[in-house]
Order: C-alpha cells, then structure tokens, then sequence
C-alpha cells in the first residue's frame, strides 16, 4: 500500500478499478485547512489523464507493471506476433492492443510488452531506430536557409518529415516517441 503523502512521479496504483501512473504531484499546504495532494493520473490501459486531490493519508494499492522484451516476428492482417528470446513462448495480440507502437519498428527487432497481471497493456518500441527511406521528393536546390522539411516514407511505411537534403534510399535515425527524424545514418 501507498499513501498520497508517499506519491512520486511514475508509481502506478489501483484505484477505482483501474491502474494509474502518477505523472505529476504537489503537496499543498494551505493556510487555513488541511493539507492535500493534488496530482495528474494517466490511466495507463485507456491512456486517458485525470486531475484528482487526495488527503495526505489516503492509501492505495500499488500495482506492479512487467516489462519484458521481446522480438516482434511479424503481423497479419488481425494479429501482431511477438517471441520471448529466452522461452522462444510467442504471443499475438491484437491490432487494438498494440496501436501506433509498431509504426517504426522492423520485423526481428526487440520491443518491451508491458503488462499488469498477465495483460498487455501497452508495447514500448526501441527509443530510437534506424531506417531506410523507400520513398521521398527530390529537394530544391538551395531553399535550405529556412530550414524546410519535406514528407519522407520509411521502410515500415510511416511517414516522417525530413530535411530538404536527404535523399530516397538514405538510412535515417528517428525518435520513436516523437516521430521526429534526428539525423543521417
């Protein structure tokens, strides 16, 4: 158990049937009153974020997240398929489940499932990846000055914004948390 006095940036509780990360606190300390902590939850299954206040005793059970890695295989057109390396247990979840998180991941590379009692919840992807750009426009010549960017489509079919200087066939590194391209490879 966890009380709210004891609340940090990325604890995960219980709370009304559902699990909460606690992304932001601040214990306030009114004048006249009783102290109370006021926090923003995300609720890590529907991704939705909530501002609730709690007394400084009130207590929660903490709940505990898996993360465990695992190689993703490949996906059809309902499933995406994942292997533990250690095990080789695979598993498939749904298209649901798994969202955007494998926008820019390739087919053998790793990703960490995370999971609350034996449900994934969520799929983290590397931080940053490297990959082959299959399709973008040629640049313009000399409008670099004001530091255009034009759409590029990589080798997993995202699309990414580049700058006017990388060219089709070109390997690039991308943020996966932002989608954002970082540099040539």
């Amino acid at each position: 158990m966890v009380t709210a006095g004891d609340f940090r940036n990325g604890i995960t509780v219980e709370m009304d049937g559902a699990i909460w990360q606690i992304i932001e606190f601040q214990h306030v300390k009114p004048g006249k009153g009783s102290p109370f902590v006021r926090t923003k939850l995300k609720n890590i299954i529907s991704g939705g974020v909530v501002e609730k206040s709690f007394s400084p005793t009130e207590k929660f059970p903490q709940a505990h997240i898996d993360k465990s890695e695992y190689q993703y295989l490949y996906a059809d057109d309902d499933f995406d398929y994942f292997m533990n390396t250690e095990t080789y247990e695979q598993i498939q979840l749904t298209k649901e489940t798994v969202g955007d998180a494998l926008k820019f991941v390739k087919e053998n590379e790793m990703v960490k499932l995370c999971s609350h009692n034996g449900n994934v919840f969520a799929i983290e992807p590397p931080l940053f990846v490297e990959l082959l750009i299959t399709e973008s426009e040629p640049g313009v010549k000399g409008n670099t000055a004001t530091g255009a960017t034009k759409p590029a489509i990589v080798e997993t079919g995202a699309k990414v914004m580049v700058p006017l200087f990388v060219e089709q066939g070109e390997k690039i590194k991308i943020d996966t948390r932002t989608g954002e391209y970082l540099s040539r490879v």
